[in-house]
């Protein structure tokens, strides 16, 4: 939760001759990533001067400022993009950024505590918290549900969960 950036997409290499990349956008209203630039790389050493040109078929073509040529363009395969949080826009309460809930801890309600997260997946069918604990033989993915995660306190640095029966045995 310290981190001031927030992944926002990637680059999935070039498109076309003229210096075009295509654009995995990761944000809920996909082409609002250009409303975010400057982006910048993982290890936060380079900046991305982004705009979109046009929708493309699973993501976006665009621009990067400085970006001539079809081998620049496929040199930035795979750089993920960052946007600083303070230029995305602030969620409704019972929304979370992924970044925010990674790293807290999580309790049953009964205050044991079960593990922390590791990851947020989602495989389409929703959320999932990847909890990790040093008494589980392997993570375990709860869904991320209203009856599943009644309460994220992000504050305090926890979540309080209420698990499927058996699921953390």
């Amino acid at each position: 939760m310290t981190d001031t950036r927030i992944i926002v997409g990637a680059i999935a290499g070039a498109y076309g001759v003229h210096g075009e990349v295509r654009i995995k956008s990761f944000c809920a209203e996909p082409e609002a990533i250009a409303d975010y630039a400057p982006l910048t790389s993982e290890d936060g050493t380079r900046t991305f001067d982004l705009t979109l040109t046009r929708a493309i078929k699973n993501g976006f073509a665009g621009q990067i400022k400085g970006i001539e040529n079809k081998e620049e363009a496929d040199a930035l395969k795979g750089v993920t993009l960052f946007a600083e949080r303070d230029t995305l826009p602030s969620l409704p309460d019972d929304e979370y950024y992924h970044a925010d809930l990674i790293g807290l801890t999580v309790l049953d309600t009964g205050g044991t505590e079960l593990g922390q997260v590791r990851n947020v997946l989602n495989h389409g069918a929703g959320d999932l918290l990847e909890v990790h604990g040093p008494n589980l033989k392997a993570s375990v993915l709860l869904p991320f549900t209203m009856a599943n995660v009644p309460t994220v306190d992000l504050a305090s640095g926890r979540i309080i969960a209420d698990p499927p029966e058996g699921l953390f045995e």
